[in-house]
């Protein structure tokens, strides 16, 4: 199996919002109602155009196939996509604050294949050597296995009330990093 993880450009943008949008529906079966899985795609999935300009949002190609994005960032938003911004995207401060692992989606068809695995120690990597030494996320429920299975804890479960309304639940997930 060839896979490459790269740099998303911001010509890589709408193939991986098409992705979000397969990946949120379907890899939300089991976990979410369909009414949850479409609010939340629609209202707070997609790409932070912040995360591709600062080189921190990458995509994993297999044979050449976009398969997986995913990134981790340095700033203060915990996620969402750039439509759910509200103000200022602060940079946090690696000695007393965690990185951000961000909007990890696979291709349904390319699912527990390894893909999410990859992408998350490849970010672990970077927000390492950036000098961080804590990651945060806020996991969809059907991030939270994967999340587990890496070494994170859970620190909170919290709802966000979206178009409808629609409470969909979240995980608040930390993990201490070593430099790599």
């Amino acid at each position: 199996m060839t896979v490459t993880v790269r740099a998303a450009a911001p010509a890589d943008i709408p193939a991986m919002e098409a992705l979000i949008r397969r990946s949120g529906i379907e890899l939300s079966e089991g976990f979410y109602t369909v009414e949850q899985a479409r609010a939340v795609t629609q209202h707070v999935f997609g790409v932070d155009s912040q995360l591709v300009a600062d080189q921190t949002y990458f995509l994993v190609e297999q044979h050449g196939q976009l398969v997986a994005c995913g990134g981790w960032s340095k700033r203060s938003t915990l996620f969402g996509a750039d439509r759910t911004k509200k103000s200022e995207d602060a940079l946090l401060d690696p000695a007393t604050e965690a990185a951000r692992i961000r909007a990890f989606f696979v291709e349904p068809s390319a699912a527990r294949q390894g893909l999410g695995r990859l992408l998350l120690q490849h970010c672990t990597d970077a927000a390492a050597e950036a000098g961080f030494r804590t990651l945060e996320l806020a996991a969809t429920m059907p991030g939270v296995p994967l999340y587990l299975a890496c070494g994170f804890s859970a620190v909170d479960t919290f709802e966000i009330t979206l178009p409808g309304p629609v409470q969909v639940p979240l995980t608040r997930m930390r993990k201490a990093i070593t430099a790599g």
